[in-house]
C-alpha cells in the first residue's frame, strides 16, 4: 500500500512488526467487541485488530487512504471506514448499551490533546482507549502533583480516567521517522466517578485558569472565580501554585466555586 505521508495530516505510519505485536497484545482485542480505530493510515494495526475481533470501525480523514485500506482489509473481517475528522466525530453513535467502545489510535501529535478532550466528553460510552502519542504528552498525562510535567492535561484526564503508560516506542518504528519518541498509553474511564464534581464546565475553567501561568499563586490565578478567603475555606492555601494540588483538591475548589455561583444566582 503506497502512499506519501502528508504533513498536514500529521501522518507517521507505523511499520515495526515487533511494536505492532506489543500493541495488539496490550489491547487484547476479542471477537464481538466494539472496536474503533482513529487514523488507521495504511492498516498496520487495523489488520491485526480485524484478525482478532472480526469487526472494526475506523475514522480516517485522508480520503486517499480509504480505498486501498478497504481493499487490503476485505479478506480479514468487516471494516467500516468513516471519512471524518476525529475532532468532530460522534463516537457514541457507534456504541450501544451492551457494548461500550474500545478506542485505539496513532494520534497525530499536533492535535492529540484536543482529540483527548473530545473523547473525554464522550467517556460515557467508552470502555477504554489505547493511544500512541508523543512520549512527552504521555508523561504529562500520568504525572503526579509536584512534578514538572503535572499540569492541566494531567488533572483533566485523571479526574475522569485511570491513566496507565505502557511502553516507549522509538522514532524508527515509523515512516517517516518523527523527531520525537513516542509512547503507548491506556486510558480507562472511571465507571463510577472518583471525584464528585458538581459543575464540570466550571471545573474545566478553574483548572485551565489555575495552570494558565504556572508561577502564579492560586489567589492570583483564580481571582475571577474565587477570593483568597474562599480558596482557604475550600481547604487550600491561597499562596500555593497549581502544580502542588491533587485532582481531589481541584474538585473541592471547583465545587466551592460552584456553590458560590449558585448562591449568587
Amino acid at each position: 500500500m503506497s502512499h506519501r505521508p502528508r504533513k498536514r495530516f500529521g501522518q507517521n505510519f507505523l511499520h515495526d512488526p515487533g511494536v505492532i505485536r506489543q500493541i495488539i497484545s496490550s489491547i487484547a482485542p476479542k471477537p464481538d467487541e466494539r472496536l474503533v480505530e482513529i487514523g488507521p493510515g495504511q492498516g498496520a494495526i487495523t489488520r491485526e485488530l480485524l484478525r482478532a475481533a472480526g469487526r472494526l470501525d475506523a475514522v480516517e480523514l485522508d480520503r486517499d487512504l480509504i480505498g486501498p485500506l478497504a481493499k487490503l482489509c476485505a479478506p480479514l473481517g468487516e471494516l467500516r471506514i468513516h471519512n471524518s475528522d476525529a475532532l468532530k466525530f460522534d463516537f457514541c453513535a457507534l456504541a450501544d448499551s451492551e457494548k461500550p467502545l474500545r478506542v485505539v489510535g496513532n494520534l497525530p501529535y499536533n492535535i492529540s490533546t484536543p482529540i483527548l478532550f473530545h473523547l473525554l466528553d464522550q467517556a460515557r460510552c467508552i470502555n477504554d482507549m489505547h493511544f500512541m502519542l508523543q512520549r512527552e504528552v504521555v508523561e504529562r498525562m500520568g504525572a503526579e502533583p509536584g512534578s514538572k510535567t503535572y499540569g492541566r492535561l494531567s488533572v483533566m484526564l485523571q479526574a475522569r480516567c485511570e491513566v496507565t503508560p505502557l511502553f516507549d516506542i522509538g522514532p524508527g518504528a515509523f515512516t517517516p521517522a518523527p523527531k520525537v519518541h513516542s509512547a503507548f498509553v491506556r486510558l480507562a474511564p472511571h465507571r463510577s466517578p472518583l471525584y464528585a464534581i458538581d459543575d464540570y464546565p466550571l471545573f474545566q475553567r478553574l483548572v485551565a485558569a489555575a495552570f494558565s501561568q504556572r508561577r502564579k499563586t492560586l489567589r492570583n490565578a483564580l481571582r475571577k472565580l474565587m477570593t483568597g478567603t474562599e480558596i482557604e475555606a475550600a481547604g487550600q492555601a491561597p499562596g500555593a501554585r497549581a502544580e502542588q494540588l491533587s485532582v481531589a483538591a481541584f474538585a473541592a475548589l471547583a465545587n466551592a466555586a460552584a456553590c458560590k455561583s449558585g448562591l449568587e444566582s
